[in-house]
């Protein structure tokens, strides 16, 4: 049984006990049936002994009266109240003839006084029992709107706030992704000062080593011009041996990634210049590495990186390979 078909027959005016009964009856097949079944079986309900507890039927016994004739008024009020066939109600002077037609009254009328009557209550013609089955039917459709009303109000507003939450949740997952980007631009930003100072320090330590061996070379030419003795054993030098000197070295240097990086190097540079090339345009990553040559096979220890390439022998051409340091331990 539906709470909310006796719900609405309450609502209507019907007892509860009574609407519970109609839908049992009809199998439960909704309202309408229900409705349709008290008022065509109006004539089978009995007024309830509240109902008649609070509005008692008193009739005054003349003072003057002996008690044989109160015990005769009594038998008498008895028979009277025994033929009562209605209630009226007392203030509009209606007659029913059930209490479910009284609870009906009472609740559309908000009348609360009724009392017996010995007037019997006609019983509905058909266009009677129509007309009292299209006004609840009314009511009935009444109710329903109402109930529809509140269900889309209830139903729009929860829709309201789902809107108002998703817009929340969208405006506050950008304001996070605006700030990690935010973050990440700052990072790339410092990323790139500190890229750009490194080479320009990379720059600086090239230039300078260069600055350095070209007043070394200076300082050693000026040296051998000067001595008389360096003047003298030149001549003997170049006539005993077949050694050429070369004032640049071309070397191909291949990294990690297996890439090759060509470049011409003066003679008398340092072989730290050429780690210093590789540095600012090797193409395999970073991290630290070492060279070495194949053929012969050597590996450059520190030492080395402060002698000219002519002295390691990397003149006029060589090949020099770049491998990391823990390929090599």
């Amino acid at each position: 049984m539906s709470s909310s078909d006796v719900s609405m027959l309450v609502d209507m005016g019907f007892s509860q006990a009574k609407a519970e009964r109609a839908l049992q009856i009809t199998g439960n097949k909704g309202v309408e049936p229900a409705m349709e079944w008290l008022l065509a079986h109006s004539d089978e309900a009995e007024p309830s002994p509240g109902l008649m507890a609070e509005n008692p039927v008193s009739i005054p016994v003349p003072a003057t009266e002996s008690p044989q004739e109160n015990i005769a008024d009594a038998s008498n009020e008895d028979e009277s109240a025994a033929t009562a066939k209605s209630i009226k109600c007392d203030v509009c002077g209606k007659l029913f003839k059930s209490n479910l037609e009284v609870e009906f009254h009472a609740t559309k009328s908000g009348h609360d006084s009724f009392s017996e009557s010995t007037e019997e209550k006609k019983p509905l013609t058909e266009e009677e029992k129509k007309e009292q089955l299209r006004l609840l039917e009314e009511k009935m459709r009444q109710k329903r709107k109402e109930r529809e009303e509140l269900e889309k109000k209830e139903a729009f507003e929860k829709e309201k706030l789902r809107i108002r939450s998703g817009k929340e949740m969208v405006e506050a997952k950008k304001k996070l992704e605006d700030l990690e980007m935010k973050k990440l631009l700052e990072q790339r930003k410092r990323e790139k000062e500190e890229e750009k100072l490194a080479k320009q320090r990379v720059r600086e330590q090239i230039e300078a080593d260069k600055a350095a061996r070209r007043a070394r070379a200076a300082s050693d030419a000026g040296r051998v011009t000067l001595s008389p003795v360096a003047s003298i054993a030149a001549p003997t030098v170049v006539s005993t041996g077949p050694k050429k000197n070369y004032s640049e070295t071309k070397l191909q240097i291949r990294l990690t990634n297996g890439q090759a990086l060509t470049q011409t190097f003066g003679s008398k540079e340092q072989l730290s210049a050429v780690r210093l090339y590789i540095e600012m345009n090797r193409t395999d990553g970073s991290g630290l590495f070492n060279l070495m040559t194949t053929f012969p096979r050597k590996i450059f220890t520190e030492d080395d990186y402060e002698k000219p390439l002519d002295i390691l022998g990397l003149v006029p051409t060589a090949v020099v390979i770049v491998q990391k340091k823990t390929e090599l331990q």
